[in-house]
């Protein structure tokens, strides 16, 4: 659980985007969404070569 003390003369919208920043570096919301779908290693492997493959074809 995260937890954001807000100080004395800081604004509500302020304590929240620390929140926001916060929770993005937990990466908790990037690994439940890879956890709702199953990929298997060797599919996501497969994937990560066809994306490097096309990044060099387009940028290299």
């Amino acid at each position: 659980m995260l937890i954001i003390n807000v100080k004395g003369d800081e604004s509500i919208d302020r304590a929240l985007k620390r929140y926001k920043r916060k929770f993005k570096k937990t990466r908790l919301l990037k690994e439940l969404r890879n956890r709702k779908n199953f990929v298997k290693p060797s599919v996501r492997r497969r994937n990560e070569v066809l994306n490097a493959e096309y990044r060099q074809k387009m940028y290299g």
